[in-house]
C-alpha cells in the first residue's frame, strides 16, 4: 500500500480516535449544557454528511432516471 495513501487515512483515523476518547474518558466530568451541545453539533455534521455526500451524489448519478432520479436515494 502506498504511504499517501496510509497517510491520508490516518487523519480520519486520529480524529475519531481523539473525539470517541474525549468522550470515553472525560463524560463524567462534562457539563450537561455543554454535553447537549456537542450531541447537537454531531447530529448536525452527520446530518450535512448524508446530505452532501451520500443523497446529492446519489441523485446525480441516477440522472438518467428523469423525474424518479430520487428513488435511488430514497431507497
Amino acid at each position: 500500500m502506498d504511504i499517501a495513501v496510509l497517510q491520508t487515512l490516518a487523519i480520519p483515523l486520529i480524529g475519531t480516535s481523539l473525539g470517541a476518547g474525549s468522550v470515553l474518558f472525560f463524560h463524567h466530568r462534562m457539563n450537561r449544557e455543554v454535553e447537549k451541545g456537542m450531541n447537537g453539533f454531531a447530529a448536525g455534521v452527520m446530518v450535512a454528511v448524508s446530505i452532501w455526500s451520500l443523497l446529492i451524489p446519489a441523485m446525480e448519478e441516477s440522472v438518467d432516471l428523469g423525474k424518479l432520479a430520487f428513488l435511488p436515494a430514497a431507497i
